[in-house]
C-alpha cells in the first residue's frame, strides 16, 4: 500500500531507549513523539515503540523510538530489541545514584548486542527535581567523555532538552549514514526509503521490516 504524502520520508532511523526501570524512558518517548507527560505512568510491559517524522539536516527523517521495561525479567528480548538500531539513548535518573551506577552494565549489554557503529547518548533525566539531585552534571559528563558518548541532561516533565536530545542523536546518525552512502556503492538511503531499518553491517538487515503497515 502506497504511503500517503504526509508519511513520506527520506530516512527511517531506529533508536532504542535503555536504562533502569523508572528513570523516565517512557515519558521521554511520549514527550518527544506526542508532547505528553504522564505523572502516573506505569512500568512498560515488554516493548513498545512510537514514531515521529521531522527535519534533520534538511532531510525528512522518520524516527522510530523503541522503549522497553528495565526490569530484568524482560532481558530475553534483548537481541531482537537492539537489532537494526542506529542510535541508543541510555537514560539514568539524576536523583537515583544506583541508576547511574548501572549505566556501565547497560552500556556493556548495548555494545555486546548492537552494531559497533551505533550512536550512543547518555541522558541524565529528571533535572526538575533539583532538591533531590544525587548525581552531578559533572559526573555524568565525565563518564560520557570517558566512554566516548554524547551527554545531555533532560526533564521530560518540563520538556527541557528532550527535543535537543533527539535532534542531536538523529543528526549524528544522519552524518554517519551520509558518509557511508558516499563511500559505498550500496545505495543505503534508497533502502531506507523503502521503509526498512538498516542495520549497519548486518547481513539480514533487509529482512526486518521496521515500520507499522499503513491502515
Amino acid at each position: 500500500m502506497a504511503r500517503r504524502p504526509d508519511e513520506e520520508y527520506d530516512y527511517l532511523f531506529k533508536i532504542v531507549l535503555i536504562g533502569d526501570s523508572g528513570v523516565g524512558k517512557s515519558n521521554l518517548l511520549s514527550r518527544f513523539t506526542r508532547n505528553e507527560f504522564c505523572l502516573e505512568s506505569k512500568s512498560t510491559i515488554g516493548v513498545e515503540f512510537a514514531t515521529r517524522t521531522l527535519q534533520v539536516e534538511g532531510r525528512t527523517v522518520k524516527a522510530q523510538i523503541w522503549d522497553t521495561a528495565g526490569q530484568e525479567r524482560y532481558r530475553a528480548i534483548t537481541s531482537a530489541y537492539y537489532r537494526g538500531a542506529l542510535g541508543a539513548l541510555l537514560v539514568y535518573d539524576v536523583t537515583k545514584p544506583t541508576t547511574f551506577e548501572n549505566v556501565s552494565r547497560w552500556l556493556k549489554e548495548l555494545r555486546d548486542h548492537a552494531d559497533s557503529n551505533i550512536v550512543i547518548m547518555l541522558i541524565g533525566n529528571k533535572t526538575d527535581l533539583k532538591h533531590l539531585r544525587a548525581v552531578s552534571t559533572e559526573d555524568g559528563q565525565s563518564y560520557a567523555e570517558k566512554e566516548g558518548l554524547s551527554f545531555i541532561e533532560t526533564s521530560a516533565l518540563e520538556a527541557i532538552n528532550v527535543e535537543k536530545a533527539f535532534q542531536t542523536i538523529l543528526s549524528g546518525i544522519y552524518r554517519i549514514m551520509s558518509k557511508k552512502s558516499l563511500s559505498s556503492d550500496d545505495p543505503a538511503p534508497a533502502s531506507i526509503k523503502e521503509g526498512k531499518t538498516i542495520a549497519v553491517g548486518a547481513p539480514d538487515a533487509n529482512t526486518k521490516k521496521a515500520c507499522c503497515s499503513s491502515s
